[in-house]
């Protein structure tokens, strides 16, 4: 299937032409002619699917042709997480609607209010927004709702994960009732069900790839480390392998900024990204790691929302995410557009657990690579996918504080250890 049988108007395929897309992905072939129909929809699609295009195209058709703004109106909301998504999205707009005649704006915080304040008085047909900046700019008067046509929620496991569901009340309660609903999330988790239920009417339900755990062509290994060996590790890997590219995961900000010090004492220039900094200096930072100004790129998961490159060759998961799916977003920023990519994992003993949690979401056992200029004290267990955090249920009924000998008969062998190519990649 193309794009031309997806019902898009000729302005909108010369874009996609223009930038090289010709055949439609799986959530944007499901997604968009039910958008175009005028239905409510709830998608689930993991980062890297297309799923901007999915909701951005029909958007376009939908508010594409002659129409005289009005001050302080907009006819379609997109709500994001972070500013960097917020940015991300609405530079994808003005490239898929350069022919057509609808203007966008990005309002997001961190920046002066000013700016947006006058480029919603001079007419806007979309607004992509944080909730809380919308908020901001509504308390205000700054902006009105009562023409609002298209509601979009993108990320919303992210944006309920972020402690938004207040905001996101806030703004629903504001909004106009007959008005059309796109919520897009990573997962369908409870929390995400029960916000659907107080915007979608009757959707139409996409569900992309719900099998697959994580994009095929992303290689996945770690290499078990002492916690303290960690800065060392990733200076040998970096300049061993002569890695380009990365972009690198961390905890905290406090973190980041640690470790880019220490890479700069080893020669290596590095660079930082998390909410601490201006919404200035984070832009400027993105674009110079898009553009490869930056090899490398140390950040916060939050403040990693919105890094979009189609080819960046590999992630690190410097510090393991307490979360599961978080895994699967962060490896999701590499392998993408059909590229090859590389996540790569420090482990240390204390992530362990972090470490079953992922492997379980995965369904299979991450590779282990050992360098043998890192000799570990602290060395990590043998993989066990029904590995149980306390108090959790193994498949035995009984939990890690029962008296079940059967550990051993569950636990999987660990898997000899790969070796490294000189390019970093698995033989």
């Amino acid at each position: 299937m193309t794009f031309h049988k997806l019902g898009l108007s000729d302005p909108i395929l010369q874009a996609i032409e223009e930038k090289g897309y010709t055949t439609p992905t799986e959530i944007q072939r499901k997604a968009i002619p039910a958008i175009l129909e005028g239905r409510d929809i709830i998608a689930t699609a993991q980062t890297g699917t297309g799923k901007t295009a999915a909701f951005v195209l029909p958007m376009l058709a939908a508010l594409s042709g002659d129409r005289k703004r009005r001050a302080k109106r907009f006819r379609a909301l997109i709500l994001v997480p972070t500013r960097e998504l917020a940015m991300q999205v609405e530079d994808n707009i003005r490239q898929y609607g350069k022919h057509l005649s609808v203007a966008s704006m990005a309002m997001v915080g961190g920046v002066d209010l000013e700016p947006q304040k006058q480029q919603l008085i001079d007419g806007v047909d979309i607004v992509v927004a944080t909730p809380g900046r919308l908020l901001d700019l509504a308390h205000q008067r700054a902006l009105y709702f009562d023409e609002l046509q298209i509601l979009v929620m993108d990320e919303a496991d992210r944006m309920l994960d972020m402690g938004f569901i207040d905001d996101l009340n806030k703004i629903i309660e504001r909004l106009p009732a007959q008005r059309q609903n796109l919520l897009f999330s990573a997962t369908l988790s409870s929390q995400v069900a029960a916000l659907a239920k107080t915007v979608v009417e009757n959707p139409f339900e996409v569900s992309v790839a719900g099998n697959q755990k994580t994009a095929p062509k992303i290689t996945q290994w770690l290499i078990a480390v002492d916690k303290h060996n960690k800065s060392a590790l990733l200076s040998h890997l970096v300049k061993e392998h002569n890695w380009t590219q990365a972009l690198i995961f961390i905890r905290t900000q406090h973190g980041a900024a640690k470790l880019v010090s220490q890479l700069e004492k080893r020669g290596i220039k590095a660079e930082s990204i998390h909410g601490g900094k201006s919404q200035a200096s984070r832009s400027k930072i993105l674009a110079d790691f898009k553009s490869g100004a930056i090899s490398l790129l140390v950040a916060t998961g939050v403040a990693a929302r919105g890094i979009d490159i189609d080819e960046l060759p590999r992630v690190v998961n410097y510090d393991m995410p307490d979360d599961a799916d978080e895994y699967i977003h962060r490896i999701g920023r590499t392998g993408r557009a059909g590229s090859s990519g590389e996540a790569v994992s420090l482990v240390s003993k204390d992530d362990f657990k972090r470490l079953c949690a992922v492997e379980r979401r995965l369904g299979k056992i991450i590779d282990r690579v050992q360098i043998e200029a890192f000799p570990v004290v602290k060395d990590l267990p043998p993989s066990n996918l029904n590995f149980s955090t306390k108090g959790e249920k193994n498949s035995r009924g009984r939990n890690r504080t029962g008296k079940d000998d059967n550990t051993a008969k569950n636990a999987q062998p660990k898997p000899a250890a790969p070796k490294l190519t000189p390019w970093g990649k698995l033989k």
